[in-house]
């Protein structure tokens, strides 16, 4: 964007990664849907495609925002105009420097976990993000203990009536044969043939793309499909590696097969997982998918940036941070102008996308002096995505977030097929989760940004024998 904004000025893009994530297969779904593959390239395509764009392969060691300057791992420095700070966010690890706790977050860290889940015959997952949802429904052949802090699974997205709906589909003996990957894969030169080491969780690696576990073949040593057992409401107390579980002389459990008692475990494994409801369960390694940590560490030192309360810098509605002259765009920022009472941050690719075009609109506007509306798709929540094989859809205040008490439910369920869910307030439609082919994304969109007060249709409005989407069009 903003290479074509400025074709006669030069832009660098400061990059630790090799390869550069480009958005492929971008289809504009409604107003404010939109749906993209993300892909690894060669940055020489970038550089090819706008001659002003430079990329600068290098980690930032330091910014002096009242010289203007970066300082880049490779010890050069660059000064800038005008910068903008995409640095993302890091995997939020339960425990740092254990060997067998594996964060993933990027292309590096889901190879690693590939290659150790080869061996695997239990591994123990915690989180319940949209990470954890999808890494828990492609493991085939691996026992999987599930820990999760909350009472249902996929509590990021859904309500416990959404988890009810997608929990069959965990314990179904057979998927679906996966689309295959259109995702192509670049490496540089020469990183195949040495054995990777394994990635430190300081190494910041390029986050994955919506579908990224669909070139892995993330299969353990069992020869069965799934094995999954959730234990709910609870957290991850310590970690014992076997040595330290031996001296403990403390039990620990099998796999439970259904909700018979649970018998002590007979086995010896490498890694053992206390949670705080008592039990304990050993393992070959615990994957910690519990979430992000905005990437701010090299740009805090020596810089008075505001920083918002989940530690990510600041930006008003221009994608200002408080210093001069430097913008923020993507997971390392936290959006602190007033929303729209039907959108909030989450960090998403799709938001990332959103804020980075939006981010150069403004830098631009600000060098000509301009002004600059507000972009529109931050008028409204909205996000596609896909677990368990089916497309889900969420919209506004899907969870009611920031409601209260204040907000009543609707839900029509048609087992194995759909799964609508409206969340309404004072008549009026102010969120919405879609899971199934419902073709309803379109009139709940337009219903939520409009905000008719629907309060005359009571119950009909998700009605099956009333088409709605032809009696709002």
């Amino acid at each position: 964007k903003l290479a074509v904004e400025f074709p006669s000025e030069d832009i660098f893009l400061i990059t630790a990664s090799p390869v550069i994530k480009a958005v492929t297969n971008f289809k504009q779904v409604s107003k404010t849907l939109e749906e993209f593959d993300v892909e690894e390239q060669p940055s020489s395509l970038l550089e090819n495609r706008y001659p002003n764009i430079k990329v600068i392969q290098s980690g930032v060691k330091q910014l002096k925002s009242d010289e203007h300057k970066i300082f880049t791992e490779d010890g050069k420095e660059y000064m800038y105009e005008k910068l903008c700070l995409c640095a993302g966010a890091k995997p939020k690890l339960i425990f740092e420097g254990n060997p067998y706790v594996l964060g993933i977050r990027d292309t590096d860290s889901a190879q690693a976990f590939q290659k150790n889940l080869a061996q695997a015959e239990r591994i123990v997952v915690v989180g319940n993000g949209g990470i954890a949802l999808e890494l828990v429904y492609e493991i085939q052949g691996c026992e999987v203990i599930w820990a999760i802090k909350d009472k249902a699974i996929g509590n990021t997205f859904f309500d416990a009536g959404a988890a009810e709906f997608l929990i069959p589909k965990l314990t179904a003996e057979e998927q679906e044969t996966p689309i295959e990957c259109k995702r192509t894969k670049y490496t540089t030169e020469g990183s195949e043939e040495k054995e990777r080491p394994t990635p430190a969780s300081d190494k910041p690696g390029s986050a994955l793309g919506p579908d990224w576990h669909e070139g892995l073949r993330l299969k353990g040593t069992k020869e069965f499909s799934h094995k999954v057992h959730i234990e709910i409401l609870c957290e991850v107390k310590k970690i014992y590696i076997q040595e330290e579980f031996i001296q403990l002389q403390r039990t620990s459990l099998t796999f439970p097969k259904e909700e018979k008692n649970v018998e002590p475990d007979e086995v010896l494994w490498p890694v053992y997982v206390e949670l705080t409801n008592g039990r304990i369960y050993g393992c070959n390694f615990i994957v910690s998918a519990t979430g992000v940590v905005p990437n701010v560490e090299p740009f805090l030192d020596g810089n008075n940036f505001a920083v918002g309360e989940d530690g990510g810098l600041k930006v008003d509605k221009h994608m200002h941070t408080s210093l001069p002259d430097v913008y923020a765009a993507g997971d390392i920022c936290t959006a602190s102008w007033e929303p729209s009472p039907v959108w909030h941050q989450m960090r998403l690719w799709t938001q990332a996308r959103q804020m980075g075009w939006y981010a150069a609109k403004c830098m631009a506007a600000d060098t000509l002096g301009e002004p600059v509306d507000m972009d529109f798709s931050f008028e409204l929540f909205a996000h596609v995505t896909k677990f368990f094989n089916y497309k889900v859809v969420v919209l506004g205040k899907y969870n009611a977030q920031g409601l209260g008490l204040d907000h009543e439910l609707m839900l029509r369920c048609t087992k194995g097929q759909e799964y609508v869910k409206v969340v309404m307030q004072n008549g009026r439609m102010v969120g919405a989760v879609l899971i199934g082919e419902t073709d309803l994304e379109e009139t709940f969109e337009n219903l939520i940004l409009n905000q008719m007060d629907l309060s005359s249709y009571g119950e009909d409005l998700l009605n099956p024998d009333i088409d709605i989407e032809d009696y709002f069009d």
